[in-house]
C-alpha cells in the first residue's frame, strides 16, 4: 500500500495528469451514453442536459449532438492526461527532456532484438559488442578468464581474483552511459607505487569483488554502474591456466607466453590451478547458449581468446547442440607467434579440432584489401592479411566474404557497424528460430536499413 501511495506524493508531477486522464475517460463514457441512449443516459443524461450551462443552441439539436461534443472533449482530455503522464514518468526515468517517445520506442525495439551470445576475449570481442548493441539489448558476452598478462595478471597473482581486463573491456563496449564514465573505467594510471599500468576499471572490479565476496556479483554490479545493454559472463569461475602443446613437442604455460614460444601451436588446453581440481562452466553461460538465436565466435586471438572458452567443459557441447545460427568472425590479420601463415581454412580447422564439428555454421571473412602502407607496417612485425583460400569452402562451413575493414592510423580493425550489419543480414536470411513473428523480422530489417543509411551519411 505504501508503494502505491508513494505515486501520489507531492512534487511527482503525476497526480494532475492522472486526474485529467480520469476526467477524460469519464467524459468519453458519458458522451457515448448520451449518443447511444444507453442506461447511463437514463440515469444522468437528462440531468446533464438540463443543468450544465452550455449553449442552448447546442442542446436544441438533441442528446446525440451533445454526446458527440462531450465524447470529443473527453477524448482530448484523455489524450492530454495520458500523454503528459507518460512523458512525466519517462522523462524522469530517462533524465531526458526531449525525444522521450523516440527513446522509449528504441528501448522497446532493442529489447525485441535477437538473443545473441558473443564468445571471445581480448580487444576483438568489444568491437562486435559496440556494433551489435545498436540492434539488440539481448546480448550475453562470454569472456575467457585465462588472461595472465599485464594488469590482469598482476591482480590475479596478488589478490587471487579472476583476470578482470577482458571483462572490463566488454562492460565498457556494452555501456549505455555517459562518455566520462567510459573514460574513467578505461583510465590507466601512469604513476604511483603499485598503481602504474592498472586501469581504473580493473581496480573497481577488484574492489567490488572483495566487497561482495564474489567475482560474478562484482561483474553484475559493475554492469549496473555502466548501464550495460546485455550482460557479461565469465566462461567459468574456476582459476585456470592456459597451456599449449607446440609443434616441436614443447609445452608452454600461460596465455601471455604462448605467442612468444617461437613454434607453431598444435593444441591448447586448460589446466585447473588447484591440484586435482576441475573446471566447471558458469550456469548462466550454458543457459544463454541454449536460449540464443545467434552465437558469434570472435573476432579475437584464435588460441588465446576464442578457443579457451570452448575448452571449458560443457560450453562447446552446448554450442553444437544449439539451434542458433553459429558464426565465426575470422581475424583480418595473422598474429605473430600464434597464427603465422594462417588462412581462413586454418582458423576453421583449429576451431573444429578444439570444439568439434558443428561448432560453426558460417564464417565471416574480410575481403577488402588492406592499404599498402598499413600492410607494410604489419609485415615488419611478421603479420599478413588472412587470405580466403579454396580449402575454407571444403570444411562444411559457409564462407561469407564482406567488407569488414576499418583503418585506424597504422592499424586495421573490424568495423563495428559493418560487422553488425553482416551478422544482422545473416540472421534475417537464415531465421534460425521460426517462432519469431514476421513483424519482429520486419522491425529488425527496418533497423538495419536505418542504421545503414545513417552510416552512409557519416
Amino acid at each position: 500500500m505504501m508503494r502505491v501511495l508513494r505515486w501520489f506524493a507531492p512534487g511527482l508531477n503525476i497526480k494532475r495528469w492522472l486526474l485529467v486522464a480520469v476526467i477524460g475517460v469519464a467524459l468519453v463514457v458519458v458522451g457515448l451514453s448520451l449518443a447511444l441512449r444507453i442506461n447511463l443516459y437514463a440515469l444522468v443524461g437528462r440531468w446533464l442536459v438540463e443543468n450544465i450551462a452550455v449553449s442552448a443552441a447546442v442542446f436544441r439539436k438533441g442528446p446525440a449532438v451533445v454526446g458527440a461534443v462531450v465524447g470529443v472533449l473527453g477524448l482530448v482530455l484523455t489524450w492530454v492526461g495520458v500523454s503528459r503522464l507518460v512523458h512525466s514518468v519517462l522523462s524522469t526515468l530517462t533524465a531526458r527532456e526531449e525525444g522521450v517517445a523516440d527513446a522509449f520506442f528504441e528501448r522497446r525495439l532493442l529489447l525485441r532484438g535477437p538473443r545473441l551470445v558473443a564468445v571471445g576475449g581480448g580487444t576483438g570481442i568489444p568491437t562486435l559488442l559496440r556494433g551489435m548493441k545498436e540492434y539488440t539489448a539481448n546480448i550475453s558476452a562470454v569472456v575467457t578468464v585465462a588472461d595472465d598478462g599485464g594488469s590482469s595478471g598482476r591482480l590475479r597473482t596478488e589478490f587471487g581474483i579472476l583476470p578482470p581486463g577482458d571483462i572490463r573491456n566488454c562492460l565498457v563496449a556494452l555501456a549505455d552511459t555517459e562518455p566520462l564514465m567510459e573514460r574513467l573505467f578505461q583510465y590507466r594510471f601512469t604513476g604511483g607505487e603499485g598503481l602504474t599500468g592498472h586501469p581504473f576499471g580493473n581496480l573497481f572490479i577488484l574492489a567490488m569483488s572483495q566487497t561482495t565476496g564474489d567475482f560474478y556479483h562484482a561483474v553484475r554490479a559493475s554492469s549496473q554502474v555502466l548501464a550495460v545493454r546485455g550482460r557479461v559472463l565469465p566462461s567459468t569461475l574456476d582459476h585456470v591456466v592456459l597451456r599449449a602443446e607446440l609443434a616441436d613437442g614443447r609445452m608452454v604455460s600461460g596465455e601471455s607466453a604462448i605467442g612468444k614460444a617461437g613454434s607453431p601451436i598444435r593444441r591448447v588446453f586448460l589446466d585447473p590451478v588447484e591440484a586435482g581440481g576441475s573446471v566447471t562452466a558458469l550456469g548462466d553461460v550454458i543457459t544463454a547458449i541454449e536460449e540464443a538465436e545467434v552465437i558469434v565466435l570472435g573476432p579475437g586471438s584464435l588460441y588465446t581468446s576464442i578457443i579457451p572458452n570452448l575448452l571449458v567443459p560443457g560450453v562447446a557441447d552446448a554450442i553444437r547442440r544449439s539451434r542458433a545460427l553459429k558464426i565465426y568472425v575470422c581475424n583480418i590479420m595473422t598474429e605473430p607467434g600464434e597464427t603465422d601463415g594462417y588462412a581462413v581454412s586454418h582458423h576453421l580447422r583449429a576451431l573444429i579440432d578444439h570444439g568439434g564439428y558443428g561448432i560453426v555454421d558460417v564464417c565471416l571473412a574480410n575481403n577488402r584489401t588492406v592499404p599498402p602502407q598499413v600492410r607494410a607496417r604489419y609485415q615488419e612485425q611478421g603479420a599478413a592479411a588472412v587470405a580466403i583460400d579454396p580449402a575454407a569452402y571444403k570444411l562444411g562451413v559457409q564462407v561469407v566474404a564482406r567488407d569488414l575493414l576499418r583503418v585506424e592510423g597504422d592499424y586495421v580493425r573490424h568495423h563495428p557497424e559493418k560487422l553488425a550489419q553482416a551478422i544482422g543480414q545473416l540472421f534475417l536470411t537464415r531465421r534460425p528460430h521460426q517462432e519469431r513473428t514476421p513483424w519482429e523480422f520486419f522491425l529488425f530489417r527496418q533497423r538495419l536499413r536505418e542504421r545503414s543509411i545513417e552510416e552512409g551519411r557519416r
